[in-house]
């Protein structure tokens, strides 16, 4: 088995079992065509990742912050590139996504509250009490949980892009050719 046994399934491949996905978000994005090879899988998935991504309570910017900061730790080339594009769509400046590979010292307060969250997540695997109060006290309780599940989600997704070099989006790509990313 290798990388190419899991490149995008396209329209034509698309499982059967997935056909009430079609046309939704998982025939929009490469890494859930990716995720397709496993039908269960990504409609066991779908449900947390509605919620992950639209129906948190972080909104829309803070969101993004979580998501770029899990990309870069993650060196996911495809989700910083996603993210990025969808960052801009949010109202986040070119220097403020740039900031999200540099050290926390460096962002906005709230951005380096979130960005050190994620870092811990990565490297601890749990929150220091600092930083758990921290971010509660920046988006409450389910907003700390809902930091803890994005992290959670886009780690899935960066190991199943980053495993089968799963390619940036045509639109994602021309979007950023014609906006370079920061």
């Amino acid at each position: 088995m290798n990388q190419t046994d899991f490149q995008p399934l396209s329209d034509a491949d698309w499982p059967e079992s997935l056909s009430y996905l079609k046309g939704g978000f998982a025939t929009r994005l490469n890494v859930y065509r990716a995720m397709a090879h496993h039908p269960a899988l990504l409609a066991a998935w779908a449900s947390f990742r509605d919620h992950v991504v639209v129906k948190n309570v972080l909104g829309d910017e803070r969101s993004e912050i979580v998501i770029l900061r899990t990309g870069h730790n993650l060196g996911a080339e495809y989700e910083w590139a996603h993210h990025v594009v969808r960052g801009r769509k949010a109202g986040l400046s070119d220097a403020r996504i740039a900031a999200m590979r540099g050290v926390p010292a460096d962002m906005a307060p709230d951005d380096a509250v979130l960005a050190r969250a994620v870092d811990e997540l990565f490297a601890a695997q749990a929150l220091t009490p600092a930083t758990l109060q921290a971010v509660g006290a920046l988006v409450g309780p389910q907003g700390v949980l809902d930091v803890m599940a994005t992290v959670a989600h886009y780690t899935m997704l960066g190991f199943i892009v980053k495993s089968f070099a799963t390619p940036v989006d045509q639109d994602i790509r021309d979007a950023l050719a014609a906006d370079p990313a920061p």
